[in-house]
């Protein structure tokens, strides 16, 4: 199979891009601490190979039609709300998105063209600070509510948000899972999109499964529900991984390989292009169930999936 775009054209591409932008791999140590047993952040082995085989194009900043607010969310953090200048009448759309700047999940909502609401929530480095604060279900609910609240003032007119849809980037897949542990919470939810973002600690912590580790299931139950009731299409799911192999807790491929045997499913392998010139080697498609392996093994690979959430969202929600 070969991609889908001749490779001469984007060699050239590559030549003429100005929006490539290599990060330093110590940006892993930012982006992937650990959540082991104890819920403590953990340093990590980040991978030390810099290449410049892909275009890591990255998106800029718009200027977006709409309206925006910010209102207080967990732990006081401020939550910021994003209401694209698209008419809003009938049923409408929640994204509610955990970790990273904002202005990304807003220009993919904007994308959509359909009545939707942006909310996206920062908490600080590491899954289990997101874990953590989602823990109690009050947590979610009193989130929703207040989105709600500020949407409708800003709109000036009511917005009936009859779909809520989880994204997370990252390690802000830790609040994705505690609030799929409660079955209000679990039930309100539609549709939930992970970008490289799927870890958890290896049992023995430390000991990876070359060495007779396993992996801590705790973290990956509600994920493999929601997924199972995506495959049976009563829910949406989008799960994307990267190869990078933090060495201290388990990779996305690592827990994604949970996943599929846990589904009963197999991975097909491919080889196309995707978003932001990233380079596609797998994927899992059943039902409403999708998973998708990219190459890559350093920071910038793992920046990729989040300045792809444009198309990734689309794809989801489509």
């Amino acid at each position: 199979m070969v991609p889908s775009r001749p490779i001469r054209n984007r060699l050239s591409e590559m030549k003429s891009s100005t929006s490539l932008r290599r990060l330093p791999c110590v940006l892993g140590i930012l982006l992937f601490p650990a959540l082991p047993a104890d819920g403590h952040a953990q340093g990590q082995n980040p991978s030390p190979m810099v290449e410049s085989t892909r275009l890591h194009e990255r998106l800029n900043p718009l200027e977006l039609a709409g309206v925006t607010d910010s209102i207080p969310g967990p732990d006081g953090r401020p939550v910021r709300i994003f209401i694209p200048d698209s008419p809003v009448t009938g049923p409408a759309t929640l994204v509610i998105h955990f970790h990273g700047a904002a202005w990304i999940p807003e220009q993919a909502v904007a994308r959509l063209r359909s009545p939707v609401v942006s909310a996206v929530v920062n908490l600080g480095a590491g899954s289990g600070v997101y874990d953590r604060a989602f823990r109690d279900p009050d947590t979610f609910r009193q989130l929703v509510d207040s989105i709600a609240r500020a949407a409708d003032r800003m709109a000036g007119t009511r917005i009936d948000a009859e779909r809520i849809v989880l994204t997370a980037f990252s390690a802000g897949h830790g609040a994705v899972r505690a609030i799929l542990k409660d079955s209000t919470s679990f039930a309100r939810v539609d549709a939930v999109m992970l970008l490289d973002g799927m870890h958890t600690s290896y049992v023995p912590e430390r000991t990876v499964l070359a060495e007779g580790g396993t992996l801590d299931e705790s973290n990956l139950i509600s994920l493999a529900e929601f997924s199972r009731a995506a495959v049976a299409g009563r829910k949406r799911m989008l799960i994307t991984h990267s190869e990078i192999f933090p060495g201290t807790f388990a990779s996305t491929t690592e827990t994604a390989d949970w996943l599929i045997e846990r589904l009963g499913l197999e991975r097909t392998p491919v080889l196309k292009w995707g978003p932001r010139g990233m380079q596609q080697t797998s994927e899992v498609v059943a039902g409403a169930f999708t998973l998708m392996g990219y190459a890559g093994n350093s920071a910038p690979d793992h920046v990729d999936h989040f300045h792809s959430m444009p198309e990734l969202l689309e794809m989801l929600l489509r």
